[in-house]
């Protein structure tokens, strides 16, 4: 996975605005594959919590439907009393997306469900729970417009939005009739906005007004050829009376500029307030209107901006008052971690802020969403826990009138059951619930079983072969620690423990082990002062029966964080690559150390082709080094170096490691990011992956480049093999004619590489049991095809390890 994106570009800065109090309905793209609090609404003191289960902004596929969970208080605690969700729950649709409560109803928005959206009404039974009463989508509907982003609720009347309807968007009402079906009514859309200024993407309404945000678009994660116009936003007022629903005022910051105003919004004692939380250089903020006593005039009275709110903070993203203050949420405060401010209005009766909550979990967006009732509040943490997701409860302490913590509200339903005892043989297209195609199953161990708890997800993989015993480990990275298993009997993997981080680092989704006689080099990405973590292998010969938490044998600390490590086992050089954040980073190029005393690490030199890279630094994403035999006489028995680059093929030679040189950087058409790659065993081809193009729309299906590599000096792009669906490709790995993929959501892919510049799919294993093999982070991070066994180790990021093997390989 892309390592080296700030976190404000992989927030994508699409996250969405979110749900607040009981007047306050806001659109929330889902973020993550369980993205439990991404929405969060009071009411009458329950608790309605949307989860998703699939990613919006960041592109983090669907692995289970949506759901409403709602909690009471109870002898101190909040207790789960009902779970919602529509009959015949679907992956990928949103369902959770948006909510409203008033009275007994329930609305929930699905904006990707059918054609163009849904939301669905419930209705709250004698006993408690929440009975299905219809599903609400305009016969008009067009494809893609987002029906359901946002939703409103007062008095029997369902406002639902449609923002990506062209060419602004549109909100359509509904009433409940005495009958207890809905119909149709008003259809509204702005009096003036620009094309694509997505009205409707936030809600609110009281008492009758209702507020509607077009903030237009937000930057994304993913490369665009044809980036959006970021917009100053504006926000259009309505006054439902007996003739419907009349357009009053569309609202505009006094000084206009890039700014998303309206992409939260809430209506308050006639006062309409609207966030911007790209103002400010995306600082963010929030503007308060009202109207004129005199002259009923709506104009801009307030500014509300966050004290020492750094750039990229967003706050704004959401929005939501207790009984006294108001929040704004700032889910990238602290690089991602986000936090929250908290205003209370002064005696001249402008906003102060009067303190600010923060957080410390990576990547947990903390305050994407906001709920507050009273003197109790909640702050949805979507990303938390890598991405399951998290609710904060907070308390206004009446003494020192700040908010303090107290419970955490989660989903505790269980992971995947273990596979083991004797291979499950891949027949018409199936083994156990993963599809397949000339791969058998020969054990899977959830993350559970390889001491993962709960957030916790595999991604790197590597394996060793004891030279004394034989016997074979699979060495299996986690975002907080790497575990090791022994596959020596293949059907029966043995978890036999794991060295946690080093001392000090952070955990993190990013993760790469090597091997060199005997020994685990580890490195993490975004992990603070993790440098390389070296493990003496033969320690797993002595193992009892209990897992044991080891120790690292060696530390080298010339780097901090990394995204990858090579390591050339013929010369006894490793080359960290997308070192960052301390160190001698070499420009995130090759940090070349000698490793041939493994418990003595020297470093060596940096390489680094500033023709390359996103950044001109020669960032390097990825890389092979070989001692190379290859046809290019001019180069044999040089130590050669294949960078995956970013936007170029990145080609050196480093044998002499005080004066490396630049030999050839190669680009190629429709690029996102340049991922990794891995040569022939004749040294001719190099096969290459882009991570992003299919996110990018650049390609349709899965691409690997073929690069004729016969002239070094000369590469040449002699074939774009496309795979059979969209799925994002990973890591992939050469062994003989054999090419093994792991392509994410699609899983392991095997291609025959017989004819070098024409791969065919020979077979596969799919490791992501439900949705579409779609394009996203989700599924197979990576796989080691070497050992002599003939079994296929494969990581799978939220489901654990597989072995596997091909059907025409014998297993021992």
């Amino acid at each position: 996975m892309q390592g080296s994106v700030t976190v404000a570009v992989m927030l994508a800065l699409g996250l969405a605005a979110p749900a607040a109090a009981q007047s306050i309905s806001s659109r929330i793209p889902s973020v993550s594959a369980g993205a439990f609090a991404a929405t969060v609404v009071f009411h009458d003191g329950e608790l309605f919590v949307g989860q998703p289960g699939e990613v919006g902004a960041f592109p983090l596929p669907a692995n289970r439907p949506g759901a409403v969970h709602v909690f009471v208080p109870r002898g101190g605690e909040w207790v789960e009393s009902a779970t919602v969700s529509p009959t015949g729950a679907e992956l990928g649709i949103g369902f959770g997306d948006a909510l409203a409560v008033d009275g007994g109803l329930l609305l929930v928005g699905a904006p990707r469900a059918g054609r163009a959206g849904a939301a669905w009404v419930f209705q709250r039974t004698p006993d408690g729970s929440w009975r299905e009463v219809t599903r609400l989508a305009p016969e008009d509907g067009e494809e893609g417009e987002g029906f359901g982003s946002a939703v409103a609720l007062e008095d029997g009347v369902a406002l639902i939005s449609s923002p990506d309807r062209a060419p602004a968007g549109r909100v359509i009402a509904y009433a409940l009739g005495q009958d207890g079906t809905w119909s149709r009514g008003a259809e509204l859309t702005p009096a003036e906005a620009a094309d694509g200024a997505r009205f409707g993407s936030a809600l609110a309404v009281a008492d009758g007004l209702l507020a509607a945000g077009a903030p237009g678009d937000m930057i994304s994660l993913i490369p665009d050829p044809n980036p959006p116009t970021i917009l100053p936003g504006s926000v259009h007022i309505f006054q439902r009376d007996d003739d419907g629903w009349n357009p009053v005022a569309d609202l505009r910051p006094a000084d206009p500029g890039p700014g998303a105003l309206g992409w939260a919004v809430a209506v308050r004692d006639g006062h309409v307030f609207a966030t911007a939380p790209l103002a400010n250089q995306f600082a963010g903020g929030a503007f308060r209107f009202a109207a004129d006593d005199a002259t009923g005039q709506w104009g801009q009275r307030e500014i509300i901006a966050p004290e020492n709110a750094p750039p990229q903070s967003l706050a704004g993203l959401s929005m939501a008052f207790s009984e006294t203050d108001l929040f704004l949420g700032a889910p990238l405060l602290g690089g991602g971690a986000g936090g929250a401010f908290v205003f209370r209005p002064s005696d001249a009766g402008t906003w102060t802020q009067v303190q600010q909550i923060d957080f410390g979990s990576p990547f947990a967006f903390f305050g994407q969403a906001l709920a507050a009732e009273g003197d109790v509040a909640v702050i949805g943490a979507p990303g938390e826990a890598f991405f399951e997701g998290t609710g904060h409860v907070y308390a206004l302490d009446p003494a020192t009138r700040e908010w303090a913590s107290g419970a955490e509200l989660f989903d505790e339903s269980g992971g995947m059951e273990a596979v083991v005892g004797g291979p499950v043989e891949c027949q018409s297209g199936t083994a156990r619930s993963f599809t397949c195609e000339e791969v058998d199953l020969v054990a899977f161990v959830p993350v559970q079983g390889l001491g993962g708890e709960r957030g916790v997800i595999v991604n790197d993989i590597w394996g060793w072969t004891d030279p004394e015993t034989g016997r074979e480990y699979a060495i299996v990275g986690r975002n907080d620690g790497t575990a090791f298993v022994d596959v020596s009997d293949a059907a029966n993997p043995v978890y036999l423990g794991e060295l946690p981080l080093h001392e000090g680092a952070i955990a993190n989704m990013w993760r790469d082990v090597k091997v060199y006689r005997d020994h685990a080099f580890v490195v993490a990405d975004n992990a603070g002062a993790h440098g390389v973590q070296v493990f003496d292998l033969t320690q797993l010969r002595d193992v009892g029966a209990e897992p044991v938490v080891f120790e690292e044998t060696a530390h080298y600390d010339g780097i901090y964080s990394a995204h990858n490590i090579v390591i050339n086992e013929d010369t006894g050089f490793a080359y960290v690559v997308g070192a960052s954040g301390g160190g001698q980073t070499c420009g995130g190029g090759l940090h070349m150390i000698d490793i041939r005393e493994p418990g003595s690490l020297v470093f060596a030199g940096c390489f680094s082709d500033s023709n390359t890279g996103l950044a001109s630094t020669g960032y390097s994403h990825d890389a092979q080094c070989i001692a190379y035999e290859g046809p290019d006489e001019d180069y044999a028995g040089s130590e050669i170096c294949f960078g995956a680059n970013e936007n170029a093929l990145s080609i050196s030679d480093v044998s002499d490691k005080a004066n490396p040189i630049a030999v050839a950087s190669a680009a190629y058409p429709n690029s996102a990011y340049l991922h990794q790659g891995w040569v022939s065993d004749d040294h001719r081809y190099f096969y290459m992956n882009d991570e992003l193009d299919e996110l990018a729309g650049a390609v349709e299906r899965t691409r690997t480049l073929v690069w004729d590599i016969a002239d070094l000096d000369d590469p040449i792009l002699v074939n774009e093999h496309l795979g059979s669906n969209s799925a994002s490709d990973h890591n992939l790995y050469v062994q003989g004619d054999l090419m093994y993929q792991s392509n994410y959501t699609s899983g392991l892919r095997i291609l025959d590489i017989s004819d070098p510049e024409n791969p065919e799919e020979v077979g596969y294993f799919d490791t992501v049991s439900v949705g579409e093999d779609a394009p996203g982070f989700a599924g197979s991070w990576s796989n080691y095809p070497y050992f002599q066994s003939g079994v296929i180790v494969v990581t799978s990021m939220r489901e654990g390890l597989f072995v596997l093997k091909k059907k025409t390989t014998p297993v021992t």
